[in-house]
């Protein structure tokens, strides 16, 4: 049985939570920690999770194995480090941290401190994408040709006057690394991404927020070929994200979690994925079964002495590639 401490209950905190209630007999909680007894009133109440507003108590317990991290970007260096100095492994919400130099050192201080650290980039753990890597992995549609993501969200006003949304200081950045980061970390597992062209991004006159609403760029896939990528969550009532990838034998579809595959040859493959993708207004409006499969491979990992399916490295790698669109936008 792991022992695990979350640090931060907000918005990203339900499936989380209700993942830990599915795998009580491989993790419990032991501890839930937030910064005021009115958030955490709510977690003992729903989920029973024992709570307190002490963070170091929390980490210094030698009943805690590894932390689940859950606050905002910028906080989440200083909490891993404090985590780590403490012997624990960290499970850290995306985006690592504000910046990629940020980010590198979190990683580096895994590695030095010898503990594992893992990501929650949980679109890996979906059954139609983990589908869709194997036929790719396999060659089943043959050499990719080109790649598009459109990530056609919505999120209203009221979403970004809540204090921090949309602010770089804390977010790190705006619809790429918040709220896009995840499928563009799922096309960069599929298809890579060797290059960045191009970008441009800009914050719409349907949003007052410091940081980009809109994005697009022109990338290299890992092979070389074409890509796209468009993302933004001014796009009203907002719709599940699309990742097409053409292949020499046939193209594939992810719209949310649901694949089509259609081959050349005039064959098929469909499946349907009801999960939800969190596009429009009700942003936590997805299953929690990603998040419970995620979770459920960091405790293998910590019982089995390996690194998670998605360790520090990856989401660096994926942190890397929003920093280069950035940086390359006008």
């Amino acid at each position: 049985m792991i022992g695990m401490a979350i640090v931060g209950v907000a918005n990203g905190f339900p499936p989380h939570a209700r993942s830990f209630v599915d795998l009580k007999d491989r993790v419990r909680v032991v501890w839930a920690v937030a910064r005021t007894t009115a958030r955490l009133q709510p977690v003992a109440d729903e989920f029973g999770f024992p709570t307190t507003t002490d963070l170091s108590a929390a980490l210094a317990d030698p009943a805690v194995d590894a932390v689940l991290v859950l606050t905002p970007a910028n906080t989440h260096l200083d909490i891993v480090e404090a985590a780590l100095a403490a012997g624990k492994h960290v499970l850290c919400e995306k985006p690592l941290e504000v910046t990629v130099g940020r980010a590198e050192a979190l990683v580096a201080a895994g590695r030095r401190a010898g503990k594992r650290i893992g990501v929650v980039l949980q679109q890996r753990f979906r059954t139609g994408n983990i589908r869709l890597k194997q036929l790719l992995t396999e060659g089943a549609l043959g050499e990719v040709q080109a790649a598009w993501l459109t990530v056609p969200w919505w999120r209203p006003q009221s979403y970004y006057d809540e204090p921090g949304r949309g602010v770089l200081a804390r977010d790190g950045g705006g619809v790429l690394m918040t709220q896009a980061i995840h499928q563009i970390d799922l096309l960069r597992w599929l298809v890579g991404i060797s290059a960045v062209e191009a970008s441009q991004f800009r914050t719409t006159a349907v949003h007052k927020m410091e940081t980009e609403d809109y994005a697009s760029a022109l990338i290299r896939l890992g092979n070389g070929a074409p890509g796209t990528i468009v993302a933004t969550t001014a796009a009203y009532p907002g719709t599940a994200g699309e990742l097409k990838i053409i292949g020499a034998k046939g193209t594939a579809s992810l719209e949310g979690g649901s694949l089509s595959v259609a081959w050349h040859d005039g064959r098929r493959e469909d499946f349907a994925d009801k999960g939800g993708s969190g596009s429009g207004v009700l942003h936590m409006a997805f299953a929690h079964d990603a998040h419970r499969d995620l979770l459920r491979d960091f405790i293998d990992a910590i019982e089995h002495d390996r690194d998670p399916s998605i360790p520090g490295e990856e989401a660096l790698a994926t942190q890397r590639a929003i920093e280069t669109m950035i940086e390359k936008g006008v």
